[in-house]
């Protein structure tokens, strides 16, 4: 078990077969990668999570995926029609929308009303990012974002933890992102909530640190997702058509990019399934990792923000 852990993609067919013939989930072990088949040593299906932002992209996966897997999915999205959409594919979808405190008390207490009162897990995901220079951004830009990226968050969050201190145990999930801890151009709005969020679990993991809740962050780098669609009324908003000594930059470099029908793949892109596969690692250890990287992005920026200067970081970057 322990190697089976250290080596997850290995496949260890039979493995409770041979040291415990009649584990109800066996069968299900049985030629699958073991990093598929880290199940809690409660039956899935006693197990709730809420995710935000299912709509589509990470959240929409991970939400099919933890269903099949046996959880019991709330699969909450910020518009009622994604919501409806959701529902009518077999799963709970309560509307939270992190810009409406409204919306995040009434869409727990949807999800707490379902189950009795408990909740295992929580995966904070859904955010959106804007294109621009720094300078370009008026201040209004910051805050909306950082109600949506940030604020909200942390009032879901604070709401759900006397749930998880009353039942005893539970996981606290935040989808980051490498952006968490580099910058790029560009996206100031979205980097600097990303690093905010960052800093926050940072925080909050230390706090509960004698508690029996466990708080992870997870750290994708690029992910084949809609976020630039997501970013197109956005930066429509705030930047496109005003006066800026970065227009050129925009028409020639940012709105190609943004508006294109299918844009190239970045180095590095990986599919949803790749964010899936750490989130169930991170729910189902009975030790999860503090941070979990995702795409060779994230492992590359992670390695030169420990060994490089911050000069020649600069340089890489830009």
């Amino acid at each position: 078990l322990g190697r089976a852990a250290r080596f997850p993609g290995e496949v260890w067919p039979g493995l409770l077969e041979t040291r415990c013939p009649t584990h109800p989930r066996a069968a299900l072990l049985r030629g699958l990668p073991f990093d598929r088949a880290l199940l809690s040593r409660e039956p899935m299906s006693e197990r709730s999570i809420l995710i935000t932002g299912c709509s589509s992209g990470i959240g929409y996966h991970a939400a099919h995926a933890l269903k099949r897997l046996g959880w019991r999915v709330f699969a909450s999205c910020r518009k009622q029609a994604d919501c409806d959409r959701l529902i009518g594919e077999g799963l709970e979808s309560p509307r939270i929308d992190y810009q409406d405190t409204a919306s995040i008390a009434s869409g727990l207490a949807e999800t707490l009303e379902a189950t009795g009162g408990t909740l295992d897990a929580l995966f904070n995901n859904g955010a959106y990012g804007i294109p621009g220079a720094c300078e370009d951004f008026p201040t209004d830009a910051f805050r909306e974002l950082f109600e949506a990226n940030f604020f909200g968050w942390h009032e879901l969050t604070r709401q759900v933890l006397p749930v998880m201190r009353k039942q005893g145990h539970g996981r606290i999930v935040q989808n980051s992102s490498v952006l968490g801890f580099i910058g790029l151009k560009m996206r100031a709005p979205y980097v600097a909530s990303k690093h905010a969020l960052e800093g926050y679990t940072d925080v909050l993991r230390i706090e509960l640190r004698d508690s029996p809740i466990h708080v992870v962050l997870i750290e994708p780098g690029p992910i084949k997702t809609d976020i630039r669609i997501k970013s197109q009324p956005h930066y429509e908003r705030w930047i496109k058509g005003k006066p800026s000594v970065w227009s050129d930059f925009y028409r020639e470099e940012v709105e190609p990019r943004l508006y294109a029908g299918t844009a190239p793949a970045d180095w590095g892109e990986l599919q949803c399934d790749a964010v899936t596969k750490k989130l169930i690692h991170a729910l189902d250890s009975s030790r999860p990792q503090p941070r979990y990287y995702v795409t060779q992005p994230t492992y590359l920026a992670g390695t030169l923000k420990r060994i490089l200067p911050t000069r020649m970081i600069d340089f890489i970057l830009r």
